[in-house]
């Protein structure tokens, strides 16, 4: 079978392969990426050129855009009419451009990212900014090429005296490869292209001192300098920008947001993250945005703190986004990542080449025109001679011939010669060319001297550049801050409050917001602190600030740590979430004793108690480090367990009070410092069966407060127990009987503080303690909290200023 000539045989592979390469560079050169001496894509581009070829400059009338994009289409641009649109609108927007190439009369849409109009509503015409990137483009200073069916020819480049690359910036998606440049203020760029002239050798730290960063058209702030300086060293790179935002009373106002947010979008996203209750403490959201600027309103709960619901804002919202950097643009036709560097001294070579085919022109034109006043100068010389050989001859070319034959003048000069007016031997027009002719001779010498001096074409690029600084530059718009990228902790996200944190007897845990108690009288009810199993109770609470530590010392010696904010909150009636979860306790192994911390401070101590009268004085920096499994807070005896523990300055005198009723206290320098794995010394020697149940710092401004599991308790002032050693038995501290049973709890109380009161069942009461008799120390005491059959009390904590305190870690 006879092979048909017009089929030429090919693998698939190769062929698939060689059209996918040739349609990524069609998709590369010719649409996605902009060239590094103009900063423009191709329809960019075309635009621009279309608009000057119209003579739509700034000082003329608006013309249709419809008018314009039929004009780029028909010549230029065979793509879609929306296409063409959308970058004819861009280039308008004020919030999109830093400094706009074109001027438009009518809708161009908003950053809540409105479309524009239609483009038969709406006019444009061009910048004066746009106007000097196309200056000098009728000098045969850059290529041209023909376009898309050869009847026209186009611009390969535009002249640009503006470095446009780094001052507008560009993003655009190609095949395999991304650019996203940032737009940069044009004080700092014009000031960097000169640096970069004066000294070619300049290296990046140097450049980032003239340009310290993006400068985007609205405004925001950029945190952090980090990124910056290693997208300008390597090409990539990413910043993060923060929105300006201030908080006032009872709100927040945000006045700039980050460069291509949609402001719409973003306020009902935050909406949305609102109702979710991903972010709290706002109660209304209005944008109260106008032709004069952004101005978001968000109004705040009360109670709320606004710094920490800006800080929610910055983290769950595009209130803070990243800006990833991609200095990705074309040189000689090849997609290069290029540093700040490579980007300004691509501008200066683009610069110096337009620079030095425009003096070329200009000289080329200045000696013609020279040529030709030489010519007209020699006639004027012997102008009776002249006129009359003219009037001799009988046609044009006879007179062309008498002037070539007699003055050895060119075809160019005699053609002149023949062609200038009468007018032009009045002695003042004659006056005017022989003037013409020596400043034309001069402006050639100046142009030769350009040409024959690449010093002297930097000097008129800087001088142009300069020039475009004074014309159209403005102030910065995007502040730069110190700070780390992610420099928002978690922390920061949560509102600083005390809580209140229980743990019941089968390791649950939750907190609470301390106001959800009210206030009772002695022998209330109370309310429900905590939900539990029917074989469960609440064994221990205690007030902390969300942002504290927690240090959870375990029966068995071992210390954990997490933060407040980390325990789940929930309602009053919530069981909480298993301890287990959150700290790596062995099996049998419980919380005993929670010390809240602000900061690991040198000078304090960590004094520990345990139910056999044990007592250990152990430094609190020497617990900053805790590991996942725990360590080691002190060596305990073989049935042993740690019952108490409080944070001390080292001179405290200590309260140990048992079971059964009897309380020592000693000075708490009897007890030296040790290191965390010690086993301690006595601080008490107790009866038979007897335990320690708990330990207190004693201040003789303050009472005992005793409280028994019957729900009885007394105020015993604390100058009533005598000073002694530590290991001693003590004295009376309460006098059990049936009726009040046997000691829970004691705490170490003034006279306007509260104390809340816990019991088995959940059941929990909050008083003064003003409504607990202080008596002496071997009494009964009174009732304290009224239980249910079958219930007992099994904790007290005392809510004290001096607690809060500690809390803000201020003690």
């Amino acid at each position: 079978m006879e092979q048909n000539p017009r089929i030429i045989p090919r693998i698939i592979e190769q062929e698939m392969k060689q059209a996918y390469v040739d349609y990524a560079m069609s998709v590369i050169v010719g649409r996605a990426l902009p060239d590094a001496r103009d900063g423009l894509k191709p329809v960019h581009r075309r635009i621009l050129f279309a608009m000057n070829e119209m003579g739509m400059t700034h000082d003329k009338p608006f013309k249709k855009c419809a008018r314009i994009v039929g004009e780029v289409l028909g010549k230029f641009h065979p793509h879609g009419d929306t296409a063409v649109y959308e970058t004819l609108v861009r280039m308008a927007q004020d919030f999109s451009m830093r400094h706009v190439l074109i001027q438009g009369q009518g809708n161009f849409g908003s950053v809540d990212g409105d479309a524009a109009a239609a483009m038969r509503y709406t006019e444009a015409r061009l910048h004066e900014f746009a106007e000097y990137m196309l200056a000098d483009i009728d000098k045969e200073t850059v290529d041209f090429k023909p376009n898309f069916d050869e009847s026209l020819n186009e611009p390969v480049v535009l002249p640009s005296k503006i470095p446009n690359l780094l001052i507008n910036g560009s993003t655009g998606i190609a095949v395999g490869m991304a650019t996203n440049i940032p737009p940069h203020n044009l004080r700092e760029v014009c000031d960097a292209v000169t640096l970069v002239i004066n000294n070619p050798e300049v290296d990046a730290n140097e450049l980032i001192e003239v340009v310290p960063g993006p400068d985007f058209p609205t405004g925001a702030t950029i945190v952090g300098k980090k990124g910056i300086e290693y997208a300008y060293k390597t090409g990539k790179g990413k910043v993060t920008i923060r929105s300006v935002a201030e908080v006032q009373e009872g709100r927040i106002i945000v006045t700039e947001i980050p460069y291509m947010v949609n402001k719409s979008q973003m306020i009902e996203e935050i909406a949305d993250s609102v109702r979710a209750k991903r972010i709290e403490g706002i109660r209304n959201i209005r944008d109260e945005s106008d032709r004069d600027g952004i101005r978001i309103v968000f109004e705040l709960k009360s109670g709320a703190d606004g710094q920490v619901v800006l800080n929610q804002l910055y983290q769950y919202s595009r209130l803070k986004t990243t800006f990833g950097i991609i200095f990705l643009a074309l040189v000689d036709n090849q997609p290069k990542l290029l540093t700040l560097k490579d980007a300004l001294q691509e501008f200066v070579n683009h610069r110096r080449e337009v620079v030095r085919r425009r003096t070329q022109f200009d000289l080329t034109t200045a000696q013609e025109r020279a040529h030709v006043l030489e010519g007209m100068i020699v006639a004027l010389n012997n102008v009776d001679d002249v006129v009359a050989g003219i009037r001799r001859s009988r046609t044009v070319d006879d007179a062309r011939q008498f002037l070539l034959a007699t003055y050895q003048l060119t075809e160019l000069q005699a053609k002149a010669i023949l062609e200038m007016r009468l007018q032009k031997l009045a002695s003042l027009e004659q006056q005017q060319i022989r003037d013409e002719h020596k400043g034309l001779l001069e402006t050639i010498s100046e142009l030769q001297s350009i040409l024959a001096s690449e010093q002297k074409i930097l000097e008129v690029i800087k001088k142009e550049i300069q020039e475009i600084k004074e014309k159209f530059g403005d102030e910065r718009k995007t502040k730069i801050v110190e700070g780390e990228e992610d420099d928002v902790e978690i922390e920061e996200l949560i509102e600083e409050k005390d809580m209140v944190v229980t743990v019941t007897h089968s390791g649950y845990i939750k907190r609470i917001p301390l106001d959800t108690y009210r206030q009772q009288r002695r022998g209330g009810r109370g309310v429900t602190a905590a939900g539990t199993k029917e074989e469960d109770w609440v064994e221990d609470l205690f007030i902390a600030s969300t942002h504290n530590y927690i240090l959870f010392f375990t029966n068995e010696g071992q210390l954990h740590w997490l933060k407040v904010y980390e325990v789940p909150e929930g309602g009053r009636t919530a069981k909480g979430r298993p301890l287990v979860n959150m700290l790596s306790l062995l099996p049998g192994e419980k919380v005993s004793a929670f010390v809240p911390v602000r900061d690991f401070e040198t000078g304090k101590y960590i004094f520990m108690a345990t139910k056999n009268g044990t007592v250990k004085k152990t430094p609190l920096e020497y617990f900053s480090r805790p590991r996942r499994g725990g360590i080691r807070a002190i060596t305990l005896a073989i049935g042993d367990e740690l019952i108490g523990v409080k944070r001390t300055n080292g001179s405290k005198q200590i309260m140990l009070a048992t079971r059964y009723g009897r309380a020592v206290r000693f000075d708490e320098n009897d007890v030296r410092a040790m290191g965390r794995t010690a086993g301690g010394v006595r601080g008490i020697r107790l009866r038979k069966d007897d335990a320690v149940v708990g330990m207190e710092v004693a201040d003789e401004s303050k009472a005992l407060l005793t409280v028994t599991n019957k729900g009885y308790g007394k105020r015993t002032a604390v100058n009533e127990y005598r000073l002694i050693s530590r290991g001693g038995k003590g004295v009376t501290n309460i006098n059990l009987t049936e009726k009040n049973g046997l000691v829970v709890g004691v705490k170490a109380v003034k006279d306007e503080d509260e104390v809340m009161f816990i019991s088995k069942n959940g059941i929990a009461i909050r008083t003064p303690i003003s409504g607990i008799s202080v008596i002496g120390r071997a009494t009964q005491g009174v009732r304290v909290m009224r239980l249910e059959e079958g219930d007992e009390l099994v904790a007290v904590e005392t809510i004290v200023s001096e607690e809060l305190s500690t809390v803000n870690g201020n003690a």
